[in-house]
């Protein structure tokens, strides 16, 4: 079973970075799931697909994968460049071609 050590990106509902700072180790599912015909539930018999464990950082995540002997995958970052944008660049005067209010 292989796992995949990533670093998980920001949730949609977010505009900051909390929760974002750690690398998590998961294990890719063994099995499909199943929907269980009485309820309807989606289960699966793969204990591992519920372990998610955090570590401080990459090298750490893959130093416990090597000592427990987990084949793993390290996917890496994508860094996002955000730009520092003021209240009053909405009426600056380079914007006479743009819809101002």
């Amino acid at each position: 079973m292989v796992a995949r050590i990533y670093k998980p990106t920001r949730n949609a509902m977010q505009s900051g970075v909390a929760k974002t700072k750690h690398w998590v180790l998961e294990f890719e599912p063994e099995q499909p799931r199943t929907v269980e015909p009485l309820m309807g539930y989606t289960s699966s018999g793969d204990m591992r697909s519920q372990l998610r464990l955090s570590f401080e950082s990459k090298e750490e995540a893959i130093a416990y994968a090597e000592r427990e002997g987990i084949p793993y995958q390290v996917f890496e970052p994508h860094e996002t460049s955000r730009k520092k944008i003021a209240y009053s660049d909405n009426f600056a005067f380079r914007r006479m071609g743009a819809w101002t209010h």
